[in-house]
């Protein structure tokens, strides 16, 4: 049958914004937001530029759907809360064992970690459009955490002295992440066990990971 004979199977808006979002992870992820057109992307995907834009809108908003609506939509406390994981308790969550949850999270989609890790050093012109997406996202992740309850131990005291350490967890994480992508790779998850014994240290956190 020639390809004037085939039905054309006309895609939903759902599996064409999953498609446009596919084609970008992995080109921003390797070409950064700069080093990518809106034209690639459409022509990865077999469509054109107009065509897209309909979907996206512009390319701002396109990341806007890459970070906001994937990447940080998944992997949440509310994630780790419906897992039914130990330590997922609603009624105080166990902060160690939610970061184990996240880092396992994080090594099953890597090529939107990678996309991550590009757009926040490429973030730090203040031209970028994420510039102060990343100069916020600390007070933003403490803001989302708070949201939920926690099982602290009592050295630790109130929840406003957990802070540092969610803050220590995300700079710990970050590095983590970016060595991962490096050659000779190293394991994630047992890198992140390293430092969650320097972050939760024995005995205080011992009945509370």
């Amino acid at each position: 049958m020639t390809d004037k004979g085939k039905k054309r199977v006309r895609k939903s808006p759902v599996e064409r914004r999953n498609e446009i979002i596919q084609a970008a992870v992995k080109l921003i992820g390797e070409k950064g937001y700069y080093g990518t057109s809106l034209k690639e992307i459409a022509d990865a995907i077999g469509m054109s530029q107009p065509g897209m834009l309909h979907y996206i809108g512009n390319k701002e908003n396109l990341l806007s759907m890459l970070i906001t609506d994937n990447y940080d939509a998944e992997g949440t406390p509310r994630d780790f809360i419906e897992s039914g994981l130990p330590g997922s308790d609603p009624e105080g969550m166990l902060l160690p064992a939610y970061m184990r949850f996240l880092v396992r999270y994080n090594i099953q989609r890597r090529s939107l970690l990678q996309l991550y890790m590009v757009l926040e050093s490429e973030s730090f012109s203040p031209e970028h459009p994420l510039h102060e997406y990343f100069e916020n996202r600390p007070d933003a992740v403490w803001d989302h955490y708070s949201e939920f309850k926690w099982k602290l131990p009592p050295e630790v005291g109130g929840w406003e002295n957990v802070r540092p350490i969610v803050r220590q967890c995300l700079e710990a994480m970050d590095g983590i992440q970016l060595r991962w992508t490096r050659r000779p790779p190293i394991d994630m998850y047992d890198e992140w066990l390293g430092f969650e014994r320097l972050i939760f240290p024995s005995p205080v956190w011992d009945h509370y990971r």
